[in-house]
């Protein structure tokens, strides 16, 4: 990813409009364009801008133009409610995110009681949708979903060998590794160490030591790529050489920039690549053009999101949140990552899951997964 030329990206938004034209229908995204997956949330906000510029391109919806608003949560509970109330207060009509699992499902409350919909491209929690919220939807699957491919593999793998899980104490890493565990248990994969780490944390060297002490051949981590990052360049530098594996949350190519050469084979899931798509040339053309050509899947599920609330409101007929989560319940959404229809809670009806290995710098696809 350009870092830099995202940064000045999120400058010239100013959190506020990506239009210059006079805008009828406010989307909002919640995301984090600060903090430690800022990296995460600047593609996000490049997802989203490039939407609205595409559909407002050709004519916007029901005749109006669409004004995207950004709200910095950090990915922080407490700053995400803010920011969901403020959206209340600017009268959104929707929001595309938030992208943290655990920013997502507070701010979610506040969207239910004001009846906005929500429709993030990234919260994996399950927590989220299990509430039953009519305006609440993903785009992206669940960590009951993606937790389960990893526990698979590494049931597979590593059976008879020693495996640890390790996670970052939030909704998203702790969840995900839930269900990991939950995976390698019931395969009769007994777990030799199950610990935590703190978000920002940057010294590993007690994790690593206890990691070494009991013999562990493969790491499982829940969390973000910060961290993970740490704790792989150290313990090659400590001399473990156990493999590691993550989830969605490591698709992002600041890991590579933390990790260097010690990141070397590090897997981890995620969606299938959408730039692989061919609905999604036209877009990666225009993300490559606008200086983003490592824009990561976080940017395309994003663009994703907001085609759905626009094709929603066209369903709905007009620019009402109520009416258009009733459209998003009953439509099926032509997409840049595919065809994309929601069950009763609000989820993606079949989403996938792929193995993904970190290989000179580059995400490739694990073959004979």
């Amino acid at each position: 990813m350009k870092n830099i030329a995202i940064v000045g990206t999120l400058a010239l938004l100013g959190g506020m409009a990506v239009s210059t034209a006079r805008a009828d229908i406010l989307v909002g995204i919640g995301t984090a364009t600060t903090g430690a997956v800022a990296a995460l949330g600047e593609q996000s906000v490049i997802g989203a801008h490039q939407a609205i510029d595409d559909i407002n391109a050709k004519g916007g919806v029901l005749g109006q133009k669409l004004q995207l608003k950004v709200g910095d949560d950090a990915c922080d509970p407490k700053q995400a409610v803010a920011v969901a109330n403020q959206f209340v207060a600017d009268k959104v009509v929707a929001v595309d995110g938030h992208l943290c699992s655990g920013a997502a499902i507070p701010a979610a409350d506040i969207y239910h009681e004001e009846e906005i919909v929500m429709v993030t491209p990234t919260a994996t929690n399950p927590k989220l949708t299990e509430h039953g919220y009519d305006s609440i939807f993903r785009v992206c699957g669940r960590d009951d979903q993606q937790g389960v491919v990893s526990g698979s593999y590494l049931a597979s793998h590593f059976k008879g060998k020693n495996i640890a899980i390790v996670d970052d104490k939030q909704a998203y890493g702790a969840g995900l590794a839930d269900v990991v565990a939950a995976t390698l248990e019931k395969a009769g994969i007994k777990i030799v160490y199950r610990g935590a780490v703190t978000p920002g944390e940057k010294d590993f060297r007690t994790l690593i030591g206890r990691l070494k002490e009991d013999k562990v051949d493969a790491v499982y981590y829940g969390g973000y790529h910060p961290e993970l990052g740490l704790i792989i360049r150290q313990a090659r530098e400590q001399g473990l050489t156990s493999q590691f594996v993550a989830g969605d949350g490591l698709n992002n190519a600041e890991f590579w920039s933390i990790t260097g050469t010690a990141g070397q084979g590090t897997l981890y899931t995620d969606s299938s690549s959408a730039a692989q798509n061919p609905a999604a040339q036209v877009v990666t053309d225009e993300f490559t053009k606008g200086g983003h050509a490592d824009a990561g899947n976080f940017a395309y599920y994003s663009y994703a999101a907001v085609q759905v609330i626009a094709q929603g409101l066209a369903k709905a007929g007009a620019a009402d949140s109520v009416k258009l989560a009733a459209a998003l319940h009953a439509g099926s959404f032509d997409t840049i990552v595919g065809n994309i229809q929601f069950d009763k809670k609000g989820d993606v009806v079949k989403p996938s899951y792929v193995l993904y290995e970190w290989r000179d710098g580059k995400n490739v696809p694990v073959s004979g997964q």
